[in-house]
């Protein structure tokens, strides 16, 4: 999942840490950012607020995380 800004950062990290398996960001370099991770987190968030926002896509180990992220992303669609 592509996105474009996240500007509730803290509602955005609530429900990653409700997934239960991974969920991480990736970046067109190759670089992955697992957002289950506290430090991973940080350094996600700032590249997502930074530069290279819009050069992160969102990926999710299962389905039903999917669908809980999927959720989240329709009850804030300026994100996509």
């Amino acid at each position: 999942m592509k996105f474009k800004k996240i500007e509730d950062v803290e509602n955005f990290l609530k429900v990653i840490n409700q997934c239960e398996h991974d969920v991480w960001l990736e970046s067109v370099y190759g670089d992955k950012f697992n957002l289950k991770s506290q430090l991973s987190q940080y350094v996600a968030m700032g590249a997502l607020l930074g530069e290279r926002g819009d050069e992160l896509e969102l990926f999710c180990q299962t389905k039903a995380d999917e669908a809980r992220l999927l959720n989240y992303f329709e009850s804030h669609p300026q994100i996509l």
